[in-house]
């Protein structure tokens, strides 16, 4: 459920109130008063997901502005009644509500240094991972990395038609992977002016040999990660399955840095093959997944 915060020009009352009255899934339309800076008063109301995204535009199409319209979804707690929660759990449904997921995307495309530091850490983590053929530490880099964010922002820009969206979004993630190359790179060439890690050290097998051969695995698990990534992104479980995302561009760009480290260019051109093949997959199946949903949802 969202709360709905509408600041509206006494002359608009009738008009916005009459619009919410409309919708069934709009309850509890309560007038808060007038502002003391400005001539405007407080509209207040609780809507249901499926009829968000349509409160949003007819009231913006009524002429409330854009900064004094807002929702924000809640967590609401009820009673149990003697029938206990059936009629709220059947009630429960999957809606895409585009206001949501547009504004969470806009959120994510920012090429924070925090940002840049996270994919920094990653790299660190996932070169010794490389190196030392550790799932282990390869999974933990994959945890650390915030790469599903911008990665789903540019899926959204996609299918809402928003140009500047996918484009901020790109110049977010790519930088972020340039990072975490150059990291492993350096990590590499400090390692290799210390005596810890030979030129001729092996990183082409065991655990780490997909990370630099393009195969069907590659492609299947690379759209599977963009479905989940995006299902996260819109239950706002980004977190938890942030793994997902990563697991197919992480440990190929630490491989790159490491590669390139070694000076095995044949291995780093293969990782940048298959990172480049990821990132494909993962756009078309995150934007399909999107897609997909926002097709149901209108109809």
């Amino acid at each position: 459920m969202f709360n709905l915060r509408a600041y509206v020009d006494p002359d608009q009352f009738d008009e916005v109130t009459r619009a919410l009255h409309a919708h069934e899934g709009a309850r509890h339309i309560v007038l808060s008063g007038t502002t003391m800076d400005t001539d405007v008063s407080l509209i207040t109301a609780e809507l249901d997901d499926a009829v968000a995204d349509a409160v949003i535009e007819e009231l913006t199409a009524l002429g409330v502005r854009a900064d004094d319209l807002s929702i924000a979804r809640v967590q609401v707690v009820r009673p149990m009644t003697q029938e206990g929660y059936s009629i709220e759990l059947e009630s429960q449904t999957d809606t895409l509500v585009w206001s949501e997921v547009t504004d969470e995307a806009v959120d994510n495309i920012g090429l924070r240094p925090s940002y840049l530091a996270y994919m920094a850490v990653a790299g660190v983590i996932a070169a010794f991972g490389v190196i030392d053929r550790s799932a282990v530490l390869i999974v933990g880099a994959m945890a650390v990395s915030p790469d599903l964010l911008p990665l789903t922002a540019a899926s959204v820009g996609i299918v809402a038609r928003r140009g500047w969206l996918f484009g901020r979004a790109i110049g977010t993630l790519l930088p972020g992977l340039a990072t975490a190359v150059l990291t492993a790179w350096l990590v590499t060439l400090a390692l290799r002016a210390t005596g810890v890690v030979h030129v001729d050290a092996d990183i082409s097998s065991d655990v780490v040999f997909s990370l630099a051969n393009v195969s069907v695995a590659t492609v299947c698990v690379a759209a599977a990660a963009g479905v989940a990534g995006m299902l996260s992104f819109e239950t706002r479980a980004s977190f938890a399955v942030g793994v997902a995302i990563s697991v197919t561009t992480i440990p190929a760009a630490a491989y790159i840095g490491v590669a390139a480290g070694l000076g095995a260019w044949h291995g780093a051109a293969g990782a940048l093959a298959v990172l480049g093949v990821n990132l494909a997959v993962l756009l078309v199946a995150g934007t399909a997944t999107l897609g997909f949903q926002s097709l149901i949802s209108r109809r």
